[in-house]
């Protein structure tokens, strides 16, 4: 490049400096400093420069001396200042992948009763995972703060079996395996920090993966399921796309420093030296060094290989790992490598091995994703080192990335802003009680039924009211800077009453034969041994037994026939009120004998023709009062039952029970209450029958009610 040229390029960059963009990757080993713009054609940098550290400042990510990293970001723009002719103030920085957090957690919701499982269970099912793994993270610490930068759903559970996709099924339970990614507040205090003391502005900040992902994997490959692997000297960054959106990030604490250290090991050179064995092993036939005893060797290439290649196998092997726990267990369709461990001899063969796919699935991206980035200075050449540079200049047009304010009930919280914030990012930042969020049931009663546990759950109260500068809103609601968000605490709802009515078991029913007739009687309750009705209320630790005996008392008392009146037995054993009945137990009585007077005529007086023609039926006695002659002649009977002429026969006389042997009825169905009514009324077993009577007989089911 001519002087006029550079000079020209720089009188243009100043009259247009509020288009150009300054960004730094302040990494381990490196600060490297670009300056750019974008226009039709794509990005375009302009200026460059990287600066080794002198000490370890900077150790996996982290700034730990901040004035020596200042003073190093310094030297980088003062030189782009005189490169360019622009006055630097405002930059753009990224935080590294290896200071990623990374939790997953299951959350599991109970559902009321089993029915279909819709889009809003889901959604609050991924919201429980989101609060339980901010919860974990922060989990011992006294100190730090996390702020999360993405999650999603790793496997859902249907009634605790795999499901692929929840909405639509009938489920008792859903539940989901969520992985959620932390950054901690530390490393970007570190980073403001260290930017701020070297007079500059923070214009933007994102992730190395998401600014590698912006170059490496353009919007229209993610609908794709690619992993983005950032190959660096300590580790691994990961990144993968799905459905048109990143789903995962995650890390493995190794990459290039692993082979230089064999490297250097087996050579006995220092690390510097072996950094530089390595990558020429790449290239060449064959390296030649000197070792720390000075002493001159020539080593081939294929041995430097054949000596690194179990640690590639080894960190591939992880690498590969840890992909497919990021993407649900299984593989992704392609990986997509940057950075300069990427370039290890092997490094990519490997890897498609251990992922099961295809050599050619899985390769180094370096000229390939820097098509559309134009290198306008010299001696600089388009190579995989560069992608995530120049991708965190490129994120500030794509996704402006920062720290906002927004106020929770009066706290004031600071969020990582991927342009994608709800209400339920800040909720989560302030570490807002779960328990108020949702709406909490009143109190639960537990109880038995026949020994078996019973739980009735309380009625469910109110949710959460939450606001967005005095509008009313939902967790899903986006949030932007110095957004007021005022939350009012779920409510409880009222505890849950019982009734013995209220439990299934109250309507069955238990069975005795009475004269050869199957009577169907109710089951009496019992609450810790004491007998009760229908309206009580059951308490705490009730122990509620639905009985299938009946005392004689109370079994004669339900058909209507009062005890005193008759003999009893009870499996041909003489019984009384207190006897005991149970199920399928034979009951017998009949009426006790009574004195029937009989006319006896006086011994010295004979009837007459006379007194026989005019014979009645009322004759009188001894002290000649009149009495009923009893009639022991069968007489037929005509009566209703259910709309139909029944005639009974046989008998002197009949009662309500009689009707059984002359119509068809089934007293073993025994669903409900049985209907007796004679005449309109309800009738009693024993009662009499007369000529002409209507009978109404059917069971009633109330339970369908």
């Amino acid at each position: 490049m001519t002087e006029t040229k550079k000079a020209n390029d720089i009188n243009a960059a100043k009259e247009n400096a509020e288009d150009y963009v300054f960004g730094l990757d302040i990494g381990t080993r490196s600060i490297v400093g670009t300056i750019g713009y974008m226009d039709s054609r794509g990005f375009h940098v302009t200026a460059m420069e990287v600066r080794e550290h002198d000490t370890r400042a900077m150790v996996d990510g982290q700034v730990y001396d901040i004035a020596k990293i200042s003073e190093e970001i310094r030297e980088v723009t003062i030189k782009l200042e005189n490169k360019t002719g622009l006055s630097l103030k405002r930059v753009c920085i990224a935080a590294a992948g290896r200071v990623l957090k990374t939790v997953t957690v299951n959350a599991k919701i109970e559902l009321d009763e089993e029915r279909k499982v819709n889009s809003e269970d889901v959604y609050n099912l991924q919201l429980e995972g989101a609060l339980k793994a901010h919860r974990k993270i922060n989990e011992g610490s006294t100190h730090a703060s996390y702020y999360c930068v993405g999650s999603s759903p790793v496997k859902f559970y249907l009634n605790d079996y795999d499901m692929g996709n929840l909405e639509g099924h009938k489920a008792r339970s859903i539940a989901v395996d969520l992985l959620a990614t932390f950054l901690p507040e530390e490393v970007v205090d570190g980073l403001y920090s260290a930017v701020e003391e070297a007079g500059l502005e923070v214009a933007n900040l994102t992730l190395e993966p998401i600014a590698a992902m912006d170059i490496a994997v353009p919007d229209q490959y993610r609908l794709l399921n690619i992993a983005l692997v950032d190959v660096g000297a300590g580790t691994s960054d990961i990144c993968i796309t799905k459905d048109g959106s990143i789903i995962a990030y995650g890390m493995i604490p190794a990459a290039g420093d692993e082979l230089t250290e064999i490297i250097a090991k087996t050579y006995m050179v220092d690390f510097t030296i072996a950094d530089r064995i390595k990558i020429d092993a790449g290239s060449k036939k064959t390296v030649s060094f000197k070792d720390i005893m000075g002493i001159k060797q020539t080593v081939s290439s294929a041995e430097i290989k054949k000596l690194v290649a179990p640690v590639v196998d080894k960190i591939t092997g992880d690498v590969a790992d840890r992909i497919k726990k990021l993407n649900g267990g299984k593989s992704v369709g392609a990986v997509f490598v940057v950075g300069g461990g990427g370039k290890i001899p092997g490094f990519t063969d490997k890897l498609a091995a251990h992922l099961g796919l295809a050599k050619t699935r899985v390769a180094v991206r370096g000229k390939e994703v820097l098509e559309r980035v134009a290198f306008d200075i010299d001696n600089f050449q388009k190579d995989s080192l560069f992608v995530t540079p120049v991708g965190i200049c490129v994120n500030y047009y794509n996704q402006k990335n920062n720290f906002i304010y927004v106020t929770v009930n009066g706290d004031r919280v600071k969020l990582y802003d991927n342009d994608k914030l709800t209400v339920l990012d800040a909720i989560m930042q302030v570490g807002y009680p779960n328990a108020d969020l949702f709406p909490k049931r009143g109190e639960a009663l537990e109880y038995t039924v026949n020994n078996q546990a019973r739980l009735a759950r309380g009625l469910a109260g109110e949710a959460a009211v939450i606001s967005k500068n005095g509008r009313e809103c939902n967790m899903h609601s986006p949030i932007e800077k110095n957004d007021f968000i005022d939350i009012k605490p779920s409510t409880v709802g009222e505890p849950v009453t019982v009734k013995i009515s209220d439990i299934p078991e109250y309507k069955s029913t238990v069975a005795f034969t009475v004269n050869g007739v199957n009577i169907v009687c109710p089951k009496y309750a019992y609450v810790n041994g004491e007998l009760v009705n229908a309206d009580y209320v059951i308490k705490a630790h009730d122990d509620v037994s639905m009985e299938n005996r009946y005392t004689l008392a109370q079994l004669f008392e339900f058909m209507d026939l009062k005890l005193d009146d008759y003999d009893v037995t009870v499996n041909n054993e003489a019984a009384d009120g207190d006897t005991v009945v149970y199920e399928n137990f034979i009951v017998k009585y009949e009426e006790k004998e009574e004195d029937i007077p009989i006319k006896r005529p006086p011994a010295s007086k004979k009837k007459s023709s006379a007194d026989k023609d005019g014979e009645s039926g009322d004759e009188a006695n001894e002290n000649g009062k009149e009495t009923e002659t009893v009639n022991t002649e069968p007489v037929e009977l005509h009566i209703t039952i259910n709309e139909k002429p029944v005639v009974l026969t046989g008998k002197p006389s009949y009662i309500f029970v009689d009707i059984f042997d002359f119509y068809p009825f089934d007293l073993n169905a025994g669903k409900g209450e049985l209907i007796t009514d004679l005449n309109g009324s309800k009738a009693e077993f024993m009662g009499a029958l007369s000529e002409g009577d209507v009978i109404e007989l059917r069971w009633n089911d109330n339970r369908k009610k």
